[in-house]
């Protein structure tokens, strides 16, 4: 399968938040994938998470990338943000009036797949979402041109709970294979606070 990789430099200003969703829009856009407008509304909503978390929690420059199959093959958008932060994402459990907290969740619920893995001293935040055949709603939905929402529960995949660097992959290495990689609907075990 053939993939077109782009790749945006981020600030550590959050309007580079905005910055980041209209380029997003624009690349997906130009490698067709906007025809499934809830496919490229996600996306773009995957990207701005992912970048403002890596803008509040590393608070460094950052690098979006985006990998696109072809127009002439359906496979996984893959959104990655590297960030210079070695400390692992922690999703957490928002409560009713808190104002954050939710942005890992978000990606859990949306992404097919999604996970980390350190990169040099920062580290790497992924989440793919397969591209493909939209399902056709049936019924009033499809009276209407609707598409019944989609659960979020167990959609998407959680990254291991304890995660090492690959030993002896040469620099330069796809290391993107399963040694990072969560399972679709498996919840993490709960692991206690970091001691200060």
């Amino acid at each position: 399968m053939q993939v077109l990789q782009v790749q945006l430099e981020i600030g550590s200003d959050p309007a580079d938040v905005g910055r980041a969703r209209g380029w997003a829009r624009s690349r997906l856009a130009g490698a067709g994938v906007s025809a499934d407008e809830s496919l490229a509304e996600n996306l773009v909503l995957l990207v701005s998470e992912l970048v403002t978390n890596a803008i509040v929690h590393a608070g460094a420059p950052a690098v979006l990338r985006l990998l696109l199959p072809t127009r002439q093959c359906a496979g996984a958008v893959r959104v990655e943000v590297l960030d210079a932060s070695g400390r692992p994402p922690r999703q957490r459990r928002a409560e009713g009036g808190d104002t954050n907290g939710r942005g890992l969740e978000l990606v859990s619920c949306l992404a097919d797949r999604w996970g980390w893995q350190q990169e040099g001293t920062g580290k790497r935040v992924w989440c793919e979402l397969d591209s493909g055949p939209v399902a056709r709603p049936t019924g009033a939905a499809s009276a209407a041109g609707l598409r019944p929402p989609e659960p979020c529960e167990g959609r998407g995949a959680h990254p291991a709970p304890e995660r090492r660097p690959l030993s002896g992959v040469p620099r330069g290495s796809d290391t993107r294979g399963p040694a990072y990689v969560g399972t679709a609907g498996v919840q993490p075990p709960r692991q206690p606070a970091p001691s200060p």
